[in-house]
């Protein structure tokens, strides 16, 4: 018996949707009212951008998320009990977050690890100087930029100053539309002929990053007959300093700051579908695992929110994944319940050998723009939901913890379960660049990681570009991921 046309077409979708892969757009999946929790969790999310724009705010605003949302501060030796919240600043610039589970910690424990530093200028320990009476910073880029995208740019400064009798003072200037901004200049095009020439990763080199901040020289009378001839505009930007924070010069070299773009985080698009704002890579991971584990309450493991610094010059410092803070805080979870230090030492291994994590970093975007640095099969796509990056790394691997296929199947399983649209993703075509996340510093650990994130536009840019449909998703797959008992 011949089937007609029609039962043919039925069976080939069946078996399409059966056997193939097909991405899905958040976007068309997401009834109304998701879509409009999604634009809602985003609002929340731009004021974390907004007031987390350094490290150190960052750790801040999540301290105080966390304490809003019943978190007390963790006391080592503590025995904590199932269900209780706690949280632990490390030097004002990482702070991890807890809910204890009602299992044994032996069990293993549910990481969520994202970080909170994003790619900036710095200033140097001595930056002041001062040309033909302009007065400028000097300063040190972090992490991965291109230079040029820095120029020309309104600046604000943020971060801290530790005065020579010990006490800090915070800075933050530019912010408010009072306040006055900064820039680096850059040249003009009708003179630029030989700037031109330059490779496009020296289109403006290192030391070119100077940051105007003043012009006009000091003035002792005000009354237009000064006739000290000493007198100099970097004096008068440093007399402005002192008398607004009380700092010399010398100062500097104990400090902090940070120039970091003065924009605030915006909608983007006619249909208001995107977030644009800096210091995405990765606050949007970091935003999504706070808030998930702030709504964790009855986890059957416990659940741990790491919030950390350094990522982006390899995770090193004290701050830093690279370093050892998150497993001496699992460790001293581990002591407090154990009833010697035989016990605690077997229990700790047994407890990061059952642990798993997902690696909560941004993942890029394929941009139509810029297409032939993608190999589209395996690229992340905007509005198709959480990416699930089995690695990361350049070229052979290199510098990447690279998942197993069953703990990726654990990931697949438990979002398929809870209704996250997912996808797949990579950092580009294999020999196109690459980079690293804190997954293999977590992994180092014995413990079972992946990469998880949310596809960006515009990585590392002044203004980087997430969907507010995949930040939504990513924040639905922490939350199912805090809860997860395999």
């Amino acid at each position: 018996m011949k089937m007609s046309k029609n039962n043919k077409n039925e069976v080939v979708t069946e078996l399409k949707e059966k056997l193939l892969y097909e991405r899905k757009n958040v976007c068309i999946t997401m009834t109304d009212d998701e879509l409009q929790k999604a634009d809602s969790f985003c609002d929340g999310y731009k004021v974390f951008l907004n007031k987390g724009k350094t490290e150190r705010e960052a750790c801040s605003q999540a301290a105080a998320i966390a304490k809003a949302a019943g978190f007390t501060e963790y006391k080592a030796g503590v025995e904590y009990k199932a269900g209780d919240k706690i949280y632990s600043v490390n030097r004002g610039k990482a702070v991890i977050l807890a809910v204890i589970g009602s299992r044994p910690i032996e069990d293993g424990v549910n990481i969520i690890a994202s970080h909170i530093d994003s790619p900036r200028i710095d200033l140097k320990q001595n930056p002041l100087f001062e040309d033909t009476d302009l007065v400028y910073f000097k300063t040190h880029y972090y992490g991965g930029v291109k230079k040029y995208q820095w120029t020309a740019l309104p600046l604000a400064l943020h971060g801290v100053v530790v005065k020579g009798d010990g006490t800090t003072v915070d800075v933050i200037v530019g912010e408010d539309e009072s306040e006055p901004v900064f820039s680096v200049t850059d040249l003009l095009p009708h003179l630029s002929e030989l700037q031109y020439k330059r490779p496009a990763h020296e289109l403006i080199k290192g030391e070119e990053l100077n940051i105007l901040i003043g012009s006009r020289p000091f003035r002792l009378n005000g009354d237009g007959n000064d006739k000290n001839e000493s007198a100099s505009s970097k004096l008068a930007v440093m007399k402005i300093l002192n008398d607004k924070y009380g700092i010399t010069e010398r100062d500097f070299a104990s400090a902090e700051l940070e120039a970091v773009p003065a924009h605030k985080a915006r909608d983007v698009g006619f249909d208001r579908s995107l977030v644009g704002g800096y210091g995405q890579d990765d606050r949007v991971c970091a935003y999504t695992s706070l808030i998930a584990i702030t709504e964790t309450d009855a986890p059957e493991k416990t659940a741990i929110c790491v919030l950390a610094d350094k990522e982006e010059i390899g995770s090193y410092g004290n701050t830093g994944l690279g370093s050892d803070y998150l497993r001496y805080f699992i460790a001293d979870l581990v002591s407090a319940a154990s009833r010697n230090e035989c016990e605690s030492g077997m229990r700790i291994r047994q407890c990061l050998s059952n642990s798993r994590c997902l690696s909560a970093d941004v993942c890029a975007a394929l941009d139509p723009t810029f297409a032939d640095v993608s190999e589209k099969n395996n690229a992340a796509f905007m509005n198709y939901g959480a990416v699930i990056a089995k690695y990361f790394g350049s070229k052979g691997k290199s510098g990447t913890n690279d998942a197993s296929a069953e703990f990726v199947g654990e990931i697949r399983k438990l979002f398929d379960d809870n209704n996250i649209v997912w996808q797949t993703g990579e950092l580009g075509k294999v020999d196109a660049g690459g980079g690293g996340t804190v997954a293999m510093f977590i992994a180092k650990m014995n413990v079972d990681t992946v990469d998880i994130g949310v596809p960006v536009l515009s990585m590392h840019a002044p203004l980087e570009l997430s969907a507010k449909a995949d930040v939504y998703s990513a924040y639905r797959g922490f939350k199912a991921f805090y809860n997860f008992t395999p």
